[in-house]
């Protein structure tokens, strides 16, 4: 008698399709923001976050809007992702930055998200490589001037993979209203 009730109690819990489908996309829509949001905030690795999540979604729910969704999504992060590491790195060779001073400037930025919630992270990053440069350069303009332009490299890098990235939840929006809709 035991037996046939740790049976029932263990039992697979069937789950509609829809239902499934549904809990998915909302669960992958909330990851996406988290990926989009994490090209800016470099907390959680975005991009690749974002492109993980659309084609997982695209496998689970099998249709072939979400798989469209999911592989159209997965292309744009991709090439957000490799366009700002392509410019950031050739900005960065152009001005003759090494990596030593980017580095210390995402250490100081991981420590500044700590003390100053938020702006932490850009100012410690700013800071972090702004000294860096000047104990390389012994030169207080020179490393103001190799600092900004690495900045500005950083940011156009970021924007680039956000707006690639938001076009990807865009995409995901379209094809999980084809997919539920159509």
């Amino acid at each position: 008698m035991w037996v046939a009730a740790v049976a029932r109690r263990h039992q697979t819990v069937r789950m509609e399709p829809f239902t499934l489908h549904l809990i998915v996309t909302l669960v992958a829509a909330v990851l996406l923001v988290v990926g989009v949001l994490g090209t800016v905030f470099p907390i959680v690795p975005g991009s690749p976050l974002t492109m993980i999540t659309l084609l997982v979604w695209a496998w689970v729910l099998g249709s072939t809007a979400s798989w469209v969704a999911g592989v159209a999504g997965v292309v744009l992060a991709l090439a957000g992702m490799s366009a700002s590491l392509i410019l950031t790195g050739r900005k960065m060779r152009r001005e003759r930055i090494p990596n030593r001073p980017v580095l210390i400037g995402v250490l100081a930025g991981i420590v500044g998200m700590f003390i100053v919630p938020v702006a932490g992270l850009f100012l410690g990053f700013a800071a972090g490589l702004f000294g860096a440069e000047w104990a390389r350069r012994r030169d207080l303009q020179a490393a103001a001037r190799s600092s900004w332009e690495a900045m500005k490299s950083m940011g156009l890098g970021m924007l680039i993979e956000f707006v690639c990235a938001a076009l990807a939840g865009s995409v995901f929006a379209v094809g999980a209203l084809v997919h539920f809709l159509g």
